[in-house]
């Protein structure tokens, strides 16, 4: 039994995982701001992960084997946590994304199209930080959110007091309802309405997750293995978006519409003309085992159309 730390874990794979955590045995202690309370058997602390006196008031005298921190997307909240955490845990581990790969944000290293991007490409330990940047405004983090991964990974990076890890992980699908972000229903819905759906005319693939797997990665990061460092987590099985579009459509039971969007323009989720489509080579190495998109795509398009029904009806 570990004593295990998950900083948001409200909603998505963030409440799943802390399903698993208990399930498996652990001691869970829960941060968040109150607005949703952890499954039964998580201690629950309620505060502002931005206030950092109010952060370590409430952690008391508290220690934890390992952190996870779901919700960090800026250098300063890093900043706030690698103090509060400091002595306080052993191990911390952040949840990041693809997007830090994302060459349309930063000046990253070239990438061959078709050659998986490696955790290389954006080493955090040399990555520089901006601090009185405004991460406070929403409208900036939201434009900055790639930036703002890679900045908090690389204050972590650097903290010391405990070893840090960073899971990338790839765009993440399933569950219907529960996928907030809406881009799998933004193809359901189209495709069922008989609707266009814009792609660029050279669309390039990326690839994808399935919540329930990205929560046993973390599990898996968490309890199970301690690597440092960022790591990839992604299904086996690119996809561009007409193979994505694809297989929602034989669940639609209709044929998709597209419009072409020229190079740099502003097309659908998951439609790219610029290639960051990540590995997962690191992870397998590891040990874990992930699975192929095409066997869980077509349940998650189907949960999605559910979905999409059940609020228009």
């Amino acid at each position: 039994m570990k004593r295990i730390c998950v900083i948001g874990g409200s909603r998505y794979f963030g409440k799943l995982l802390v399903e698993r955590l208990l399930g498996a045995g652990h001691q869970v202690t829960v941060i968040n701001r109150g607005s949703t309370s952890p499954p039964a058997g998580a201690e629950h602390l309620v505060v502002d992960r931005d206030d950092e006196a109010a952060l370590v008031a409430a952690l008391g005298a508290r220690t934890f084997d390992v952190v996870v921190d779901q919700v960090c997307y800026t250098p300063v909240q890093a900043a706030i946590a690698a103090r509060a955490f400091a002595g306080r845990t052993r191990r911390y581990v952040m949840t990041s994304t693809i997007e830090v790969y994302d060459p349309a944000t930063a000046a990253l290293p070239a990438v061959p199209a078709g050659t998986p991007v490696p955790e290389q490409n954006v080493d955090p330990a040399g990555w520089p930080v901006a601090m009185d940047l405004p991460w406070q405004d929403e409208a900036y983090l939201e434009a900055h959110y790639a930036e703002g991964k890679r900045q908090a990974e690389a204050v972590f990076t650097r903290a010391g007091g405990f070893a840090f890890a960073a899971v990338r992980s790839a765009h993440v699908l399933g569950g219907g309802a529960q996928e907030f972000t809406g881009r799998l229903a933004h193809y359901t819905e189209r495709i069922r309405r008989g609707e266009e759906i814009a792609v660029h005319a050279k669309a390039l693939p990326t690839v994808f997750i399935h919540h329930e797997e990205l929560a046993d990665l973390l599990l898996w990061a968490a309890a199970g293995t301690d690597f440092s460092g960022p790591l990839n987590a992604c299904s086996d099985g690119p996809l561009d978006v007409r193979a994505l579009a694809a297989t929602v459509a034989a669940e639609v039971g209709r044929e998709p519409l597209y419009r072409m969007v020229a190079a740099g323009g502003t097309a659908s989720p998951f439609s790219f003309d610029r290639h960051y489509a990540m590995g997962n080579a690191r992870a397998k190495e590891l040990g874990f085992t992930f699975s192929r998109t095409l066997d869980w795509l077509p349940g998650a398009a189907a949960e999605a159309l559910t979905a999409s029904a059940a609020t228009t009806a």
